[in-house]
């Protein structure tokens, strides 16, 4: 049995939702939907919160509690953390906590490829993120609203702040791009690149 050197935001996730109490597959993923989890673990696809679960007893991080049989239901498997695997939550969490992670989202490789596009076709592509982001900046300030008035602590909202943070300051940086675009600020030349790119190294 290996313990796995570095965590994923859904392994962590499940190691931190059964220390509160054991759930089977589907009372994890409801969970991680209840508590707003999901806006920043991926957990649409249930089969990857299995091969999450088949890795982490694999390496010893939960066992099998028990087995669910009823009438109602198909047969459910409920889990439960082990010592092993509370002690390893904690190491994954400090560690994402403080070490930044090299990571490859998908925008910021697509605007390393927009001279395959018009500056028309940049721009709409652009303004329809602006609006998409609008959107979802405007949720997540009312959903932050929403849980200071149910008197939640802080502590409890912080991923939505984050996320709120991140979404502003994106839309911002969007908007003056486009902007510049629009009023001639942001220009280039087809032939210089190609220039640029037949030029010496």
């Amino acid at each position: 049995m290996t313990t796995p050197r570095t965590g994923s935001p859904l392994a962590l996730t499940v190691l931190a939702l059964l220390q509160y109490k054991p759930l089977h597959p589907y009372g994890i993923q409801r969970l991680i939907k209840q508590w707003g989890k999901d806006k920043v673990v991926n957990v649409g696809q249930r089969t990857s919160l299995y091969r999450t679960i088949d890795r982490l007893i694999t390496a010893g991080l939960i066992g099998v509690r028990e087995t669910e049989r009823d009438q109602a239901y198909p047969e459910r498997t409920v889990y439960e953390i082990t010592d092993a695997g509370r002690a390893v939550a904690r190491e994954w969490l400090l560690d994402m906590l403080a070490m930044p992670k090299q990571e490859f989202p998908e925008f910021p490789a697509a605007l390393s490829h927009l001279l395959m596009l018009a500056p028309q076709e940049i721009s709409d592509a652009l303004d329809r993120r602006v609006r998409t982001l609008s959107e979802a900046l405007a949720g997540l300030e009312a959903e932050i609203s929403a849980e200071t008035g149910h008197g939640l602590p802080r502590i409890t909202m912080l991923e939505a702040e984050y996320l709120r943070v991140v979404t502003a300051a994106e839309l911002q940086w969007l908007r003056s791009v486009v902007d510049e675009m629009r009023n001639g600020e942001l220009t280039w030349s087809a032939a210089d690149l190609v220039a640029f790119a037949e030029g010496p190294e």
